[in-house]
């Protein structure tokens, strides 16, 4: 499926400046992964637009919060691993910090940012920074987006269990809706 800045715009939630910065990585995601029918393709659209702040973030808003203060302790992100604790304090950060969010759909953690890397053929462990340029942002959603079979549950319009496999949650649940309803009424049927 092609996409266009007026979809983009709509499933996204974006400007139309960064639908036209966006439009070439994103197609080049949705190519890939095989995000190429219109439940898919909005689906997909709805949740990067709300995971980005409607294409404008690709790095996690670092307050830091409460939460974000307690990721360097987040065993389930590995970022209590040795090795995770000597990378980043080569970097003069921390586990937590050195591997807050990057990318579309938040890539978070030590262990997330080691198996994007080796998916992506880059070194996300010395430089997460990579996932914050729209070609790698973009490839890294639609790899997170595969490797949790996400295109079977946008067939079967589940939007709800997608929210969950990517929140976790269901925060922003009524933005993400929102969003996707704006994208299957923009992408011809």
């Amino acid at each position: 499926m092609n996409l266009t800045t007026s979809i983009l715009q709509a499933g996204t939630g974006c400007t139309a400046a960064a639908a036209a910065k966006w439009l070439p990585p994103i197609q080049a995601a949705c190519d890939k992964f095989q995000i190429n029918t219109r439940l898919r393709v909005a689906a997909f659209l709805a949740q990067i637009g709300h995971e980005s702040g409607h294409l404008v973030y690709v790095r996690e808003i670092w307050g830091p919060t409460a939460q974000q203060l307690g990721y360097d302790g987040r065993a389930d992100l590995g970022n209590t691993k040795p090795q995770a604790i000597s990378i980043a304090k080569a970097h003069g950060s921390t586990p937590g910090r050195w591997w807050a969010g990057h990318g579309l759909i938040q890539v978070t953690g030590f262990d997330n940012h080691q198996l994007m890397g080796v998916a992506l053929g880059l070194d996300l462990l010395n430089h997460p920074e990579q996932l914050e340029q729209p070609a790698n942002a973009a490839l890294s959603a639609g790899q997170y987006w595969s490797s949790r079979g996400l295109n079977a549950l946008a067939d079967a319009s589940d939007f709800l269990t997608i929210t969950k496999k990517i929140n976790g949650g269901t925060i922003g649940l009524a933005d993400r809706q929102a969003l996707y309803t704006a994208a299957l009424k923009a992408i011809p049927a």
